[in-house]
């Protein structure tokens, strides 16, 4: 179920409305069934493997706590393993098949391979899983009590606004909201409503318009200079408006609930670095692997060089969390491979020449971004042979239209940068009426020049 649907919109309202119509006893369950609807309307086999998860880590929890020395160890390792176990035979198994091919040719055993699967990879796998092994790890670590409550636990790793795509929270911000009586707030329900419009606005206005342009470069084989260079730039505004706006909506479809869920990002192509950039974007998923990879591995308080293995591991792995392909790993190394260069030559630090140091980020993670766009290796050095064609005349289809959108992207980041400056209590302080007529205005304008085509978001390929 998409949540720039008809159908979602009738969901949501429909779940608002019973889940603050009940006493607080009855909402649990209420959610969890409601939840299990919402991810059974795209595969509903898979809720299956989710039930599987929860059971594991919720029992592994529990051994966790009640046990001492090698047998706390070994339930950790079964939760781990149950997770990145399911994650690997449904993401990864058709890349592990593959490279043990090429591996085995190359060492002349030509008929040596895996067995082919033909499975489809359950939507928003890698964000519950990596939510679910939050949870065993911080028990394990002893800075969360273990969920004695299994419909609780099941909430908070099926809970429908963050369940596809995030952001992965931690136990520690969300078990206990669960648990929590909730009174109705007018005020927090329609902060909420008003984060759902901005993220719909975010997606279905600008990314999903965004995407006619950016797709354009892939789809035409004639495609080359300029025009390459328009449609990166647009799909580096679209992966960040699609993301951002999914983001956006969860948080307000959970708000307009009671419960809130971290921010995830934080206007990321303003950052002076890639490292600053990485501490701005997908912030759950970067401060995952900060907490339960790089510091582990020792962090920043290890030996120079020692520090740089961690921060291309890490980067590694996270490329590779997001696709079964070497273009992934690549991005994902090419990423870490910044941070060590910036660390080792402190372009990390400091705050001098900003528009260049702006500029010089932005286009390194703009063309980060053709490897993630093309997916595989191939399609990323058939991006770049043709970017440097000399051949003048392609530019992507543009209109008047296109200038609007740009003014649109402007207009985000002009209230995206208020925000931070106290936009919301000057909102409040505005006459009713007047608040009533700009919501007006600006619901028509999503419904006139939003993009409704059941467009799904990018990341729920992860």
């Amino acid at each position: 179920m998409l949540f720039n649907s008809l159908q979602f919109l009738v969901f949501f309202w429909v779940v608002v409305a019973v889940y603050w119509s009940v006493p607080h006893r009855f909402r649990w369950p209420f959610l969890v069934a409601a939840s299990c609807y919402f991810y059974m309307a795209l595969v509903p086999a898979y809720i299956l493997i989710l039930f599987a998860v929860i059971m594991v880590d919720w029992v592994a929890g529990l051994w966790i706590a009640a046990s001492e020395g090698w047998p706390r160890k070994i339930a950790l390792w079964t939760s781990l393993a149950a997770n990145i176990g399911i994650l690997a035979v449904f993401k990864y198994w058709g890349f592990f098949r593959n490279a043990s091919e090429d591996f085995a040719q190359l060492l002349g055993f030509s008929h040596a391979s895996l067995p082919m699967l033909s499975l489809i990879l359950p939507i928003g796998l890698s964000f519950h899983t990596f939510q679910s092994m939050s949870y065993t790890i911080e028990v394990y670590w002893k800075r969360q009590a273990p969920e004695r409550h299994l419909g609780i636990y099941s909430l908070y790793v099926l809970f429908f606004p963050q369940m596809v795509a995030g952001p992965i929270e931690r136990p520690q911000n969300v078990l206990h909201q669960l648990h929590e009586p909730k009174t109705f707030d007018a005020e927090l329900f329609s902060s909420g409503l008003r984060l759902m419009l901005w993220g719909l606005f975010k997606k279905a206005v600008l990314a999903d318009n965004l995407a006619h342009i950016a797709d354009a470069a892939w789809t035409d084989p004639d495609a080359h200079g300029l025009g390459l260079l328009v449609s990166a730039i647009a799909f580096s505004f679209q992966i960040l408006c699609d993301f951002w706006g999914y983001s956006d909506m969860a948080r307000g479809s959970a708000r307009c609930m009671g419960i809130d869920l971290m921010r995830n990002f934080d206007r990321p192509y303003m950052s002076l670095s890639v490292t600053e950039f990485w501490r701005r974007w997908h912030i759950s998923l970067s401060s995952w692997f900060r907490d339960y990879v790089y510091i582990p591995l020792g962090g920043s308080h290890v030996a120079p060089l020692r520090r740089d293995i961690n921060f291309l591991v890490v980067f590694t792995l996270s490329g590779f969390w997001h696709g079964a392909d070497w273009a992934f790993v690549l991005w994902g190394t090419f990423h870490g491979a910044m941070l060590v260069f910036e660390n080792r030559t402190g372009l990390s630090k400091g705050t001098s020449h900003a528009w260049l140091r702006h500029a010089t980020t932005f286009c390194l993670v703009t063309f980060a971004w053709v490897l993630f766009r093309a997916g595989n290796i191939h399609a990323t050095f058939s991006w770049f042979s043709r970017l440097v064609r000399t051949t003048d005349g392609w530019l992507p289809p543009l209109s008047p239209w296109h200038l609007g959108l740009v003014a649109a992207l402007g207009f985000a980041a002009w209230i995206e940068a208020m925000r931070t400056r106290g936009l919301v209590a000057r909102w409040s302080s505005l006459p009713a009426p007047l608040r009533l007529a700009v919501l007006t205005l600006f619901v028509f304008t999503v419904l006139s020049f939003g993009s409704f085509d059941a467009r799904n978001f990018i990341y729920f390929q992860f």
